[in-house]
């Protein structure tokens, strides 16, 4: 009678697989070069079976599917006709965990407000830093929640999730609690990046913030990771020149090179991983040092140089590129075309925080199609398998093969490129999402005939 099966979704129009060579990540040409299967007639359509474990068994055709794994063996069955499926969408970079909007904050720089003005309105970082300090974690969770769900509901299967609006020590380790909590009720996995070193907080130097970061911070997070009350992947920091422009981008103060270079080499003397925002305001040679480092990942990069970009690519580095940001604040768009060209893995991230709420990594890929110059097939995989490798999960993740973990989108379209032509549209195309071989979420009215739940 054989081992019973999780979930099977069939009849699909498209599978986009991405990657089908067990390929970590794509880059150069190869990011425009997806694995795509499409089914010959209508009637023939493509099936995907999901083991027990929530991993891939097998992906082809009805027939050859069903001819290994009978309908009757799966506990789920998704009826996928004349839709496509695809995998689960990877947010490379967010910062979602604070307290107290800055809505009134966007009216004020609209209507061309300064950073000094905003400032002494009681605006900037140090407000959402004051509003996440005093914040319960019950409180912080609750505003956490909804909006990992839409994420979800646009797509998302995996994020990576920052701390960053505590700069003290307790406030920094409730924000990873709150993370930590999270993974409870949300089908969203969450990489959890400790980022103490967002800011400098007031009264204190860059140098004084670097060691209160090394010696208390880590340490304390280190121990709390080894006790089992957090799991922290990856450590983050602000790389850039403390200068008029910094500060009127957001920031009190930040960490120069040499700073973010001890405070990362002390994450990575605790296994995380480093993946850091760099280049972003000035041309300060951290894409090299980052490189140098082994730096899983680096974000932003508006003024990254080409000695950075062979660095990054010889290093096998991620480019994490945040189109939301450049939009938001007007600064001109990282060098998305010579990164690939330079061999260098491109990926995307909404950058959710304060002072940009998108939650959709549609509307990044749209963005990243339109003013950073990818094409569709390139934002795709920068939004998937790229997104993945920056977070270290190439190997499990941002692609539909054998052995992955069965995270997948289905969309009511004729083409897996409407998720990224119809902007803002992604909730209204999107059908199913679907965790580890669960359908997590799905659209009302599109479980579609002869669905199962």
């Amino acid at each position: 009678m054989g081992h019973r099966m999780r979930l099977l979704v069939h009849s699909a129009r498209q599978v986009v697989q991405v990657c089908d060579q067990g390929q970590r990540s794509l880059r150069g040409a190869d990011m425009d070069r997806l694995a795509v299967l499409t089914a010959e007639t209508d009637s023939a359509g493509l099936a995907v079976a999901v083991d027990s474990d929530g991993r891939i068994a097998a992906i082809g055709t009805n027939k050859t599917v069903l001819a290994a794994y009978p309908e009757s063996r799966f506990d789920q069955v998704v009826d996928a006709t004349g839709r496509v499926l695809l995998p689960g969408l990877v947010d490379a970079h967010t910062h979602p965990v604070w307290s107290g909007d800055r809505v009134d904050e966007f009216a004020m720089k609209l209507a061309g407000a300064t950073y000094m003005e905003v400032h002494q309105a009681g605006g900037g970082i140090n407000f959402t830093v004051q509003r996440t300090r005093a914040a319960c974690e019950a409180d912080l969770l609750e505003a956490l929640l909804p909006r990992l769900h839409r994420m979800l509901i646009s797509g998302t299967t995996l994020a990576e999730c920052k701390s960053g609006y505590g700069l003290n020590t307790a406030t920094e380790v409730k924000q990873l609690r709150v993370l930590e909590a999270a993974r409870s009720h949300t089908p969203v996995q969450i990489s959890s990046t400790f980022c103490g070193a967002h800011s400098v907080p007031r009264g204190i130097t860059s140098s004084e913030a670097t060691d209160i970061v090394i010696n208390e911070m880590v340490p304390e997070i280190k121990r709390l990771q080894e006790s089992g009350e957090l799991a922290v992947d990856s450590i983050d920091v602000f790389c850039e020149k403390n200068c008029t422009v910094v500060f009127s981008y957001d920031k009190q103060g930040v960490f120069n090179v040499d700073e973010t270079r001890r405070i990362l080499q002390a994450g990575k003397e605790q296994g995380w991983l480093i993946n850091f925002h760099g280049e972003e305001l000035n041309p300060l040679g951290s894409a090299e040092m980052g490189a140098e480092l082994g730096a899983a990942a680096i974000s932003h990069l508006e003024h990254v140089s080409e000695e950075g970009m062979r660095a990054m690519s010889a290093a096998g580095t991620v480019a994490v590129l945040l189109p939301t940001t450049a939009y938001i604040l007007r600064l001109r768009p990282p060098p998305a075309r010579q990164l690939i060209e330079h061999g260098v893995p491109v990926a995307l991230g909404t950058d959710f925080n304060p002072n940009a709420y998108c939650l959709s990594m549609p509307l990044v890929m749209h963005l990243a199609c339109v003013t950073l110059g990818l094409t569709m097939q390139e934002a795709l995989a920068a939004a998937t398998i790229n997104s993945a490798a920056s977070l270290g999960r190439g190997d499990t993740h941002g692609s539909l093969e054998v052995g992955k973990q069965a995270d997948m989108v289905v969309l009511d379209a004729p083409s897996w490129k409407h998720l990224i032509y119809q902007f803002g549209e992604a909730s209204n195309i999107i059908s199913h999402v679907i965790k580890a071989g669960q359908v997590v979420h799905s659209r009302p009215g599109a479980a579609g005939p002869g669905s199962q739940f």
